[in-house]
C-alpha cells in the first residue's frame, strides 16, 4: 500500500511517498481502508524524531482516519465490513490502509463526508476531553481557550457554543484570526501579540473573579498569566508546552484560591480509557455532527502526494481550523 514515509528525522525534506505492506488487524481491531486524514501538530514534533508513537502502534504519521472497514480482526463485535467509521489511532493515519482498536471508533454520521470526519477523532475528542470531561465546564461559567484558530480551539468554541450554549468564551489569537475567532462566538478575543499578560483583560471581562477552566498548549510562558486569570477553584489544564517546560509557580496564591493545575495528553493513554472517552464522546457531541449543529471548520484538503504542502501550511500557521489529507 502507499504510505508517508519518513527518511530520517527532520524537516520537511524528510517526508516521502513510498510503498510497505499493507497491516493486519490483531484481535478486537479492524483495518479501516482510510479516505481521509488530518495533520495535527503532533505530526510536526513526530517528524523532528520528538514524539515517538506509544508501543506498539504505527511509526507512520498521522492519529486520526476516516474511511470503510475493509476487515475485522478476531473477536470484534458490532462492526460490519463496509461500515463508514473514524477512528482515533496511536500512528498509521497517513497510508491507504490502516488498523484501529474497534473500541475507538466511531461512525460516520450520514451527514457527513470522510474529509470532515477525519477532523473528528483527534482535536474534537482532546478539546472534549479536556474542557469538559476534566475541565467539567458549565453552563454559567467562563473559560479561556489559548491558540484561536487551531484546530483543537476551533473545536473547543464549537464544542462549548453546542453544548453549554451559556458558557462565555474568552480565546487569545493572533491579529490575523482575531474576526474570524470572533465569527466563531467568542465572547472576547486577545491579540496575544500585544497583550502576552492577558491576565487584567481577563479580570476586567469577568468583574475581578476570573474564570473556571483555561485550556493551554502553550505551556511555560502563560503559566503566570494563566494562573492569575484562574478564579476560585479554577482549573488550569495544559495540553502543550510550546513555549517551555519550565516556571515559577506562586503556590501560595494556589493554595488560597483552591486551583488546579492538571496536565493531560491523549495519545499515550491506555486502550481502554480512551475507548471510555470516546464513548462519553459518541453519547454526548457526536449527535451534534449529525444535525449540522457542529461542522468541522476545514482550512484546506490535500491529496496525500502533496503532504510537504500540508505540513508547511501547519509549520507556518497559515490555517484555521483543520488541515485535511485525501487518501482514496
Amino acid at each position: 500500500m502507499k504510505a508517508v514515509m519518513l527518511d530520517g528525522f527532520g524537516g520537511l525534506e524528510v517526508l516521502k511517498i513510498g510503498e510497505i505492506d499493507q497491516p493486519t488487524p490483531k484481535a478486537n481491531e479492524v483495518l479501516i481502508k482510510v479516505a481521509a486524514t488530518s495533520i495535527n501538530r503532533p505530526d510536526l514534533v513526530q517528524r523532528e524524531g520528538k514524539y515517538p508513537p506509544p508501543a506498539g502502534d504505527s511509526e507512520i504519521l498521522g492519529l486520526e482516519v476516516a474511511g470503510t472497514i475493509a476487515a475485522l480482526g478476531a473477536d470484534v463485535t458490532g462492526w460490519q465490513v463496509g461500515d463508514r467509521v473514524m477512528g482515533l489511532v496511536g500512528g498509521g493515519g497517513y497510508a491507504e490502509y490502516a488498523v484501529a482498536y474497534a473500541a475507538h471508533l466511531m461512525a460516520i454520521p450520514a451527514t457527513m463526508s470522510f474529509e470532515e470526519a477525519a477532523c473528528v477523532c483527534e482535536s474534537y475528542i482532546t478539546a472534549f476531553l479536556n474542557v469538559f470531561m476534566i475541565g467539567d465546564l458549565q453552563d454559567g461559567q467562563t473559560a479561556i481557550l489559548h491558540g484561536g484558530g487551531g484546530g483543537v480551539n476551533t473545536a473547543a468554541i464549537q464544542l462549548a457554543k453546542a453544548l453549554t450554549p451559556q458558557a462565555k468564551l474568552i480565546v487569545t489569537a493572533h491579529p490575523q484570526k482575531l474576526e474570524r475567532v470572533k465569527e466563531l462566538g467568542a465572547d472576547l478575543v486577545i491579540d496575544y501579540t500585544q497583550n502576552p499578560d492577558f491576565s487584567g483583560l481577563v479580570k476586567e471581562f469577568t468583574a475581578k473573579k476570573g474564570v473556571d477552566v483555561i485550556l493551554d498548549h502553550i505551556g511555560a510562558k502563560y503559566l503566570a498569566p494563566n494562573m492569575n486569570s484562574l478564579a476560585y477553584k479554577g482549573k488550569l489544564v495544559i495540553i502543550g508546552i510550546i513555549s517551555g517546560i519550565k516556571a515559577e509557580l506562586n503556590l501560595a496564591l494556589m493554595m488560597v484560591k483552591r486551583q488546579q493545575i492538571i496536565g493531560s495528553v491523549l495519545r499515550s493513554r491506555p486502550v481502554a480509557e480512551k475507548a471510555e472517552i470516546i464513548d462519553a464522546f459518541t453519547r454526548r457531541a457526536l449527535p451534534k455532527f449529525a444535525d449540522r449543529t457542529i461542522v468541522p471548520i476545514i482550512e484546506k484538503v490535500f491529496p496525500l502526494e502533496d503532504v510537504v504542502g500540508a505540513h508547511r501550511m501547519m509549520e507556518e500557521d497559515r490555517h484555521f481550523g483543520k488541515i485535511v489529507m485525501k487518501i482514496g
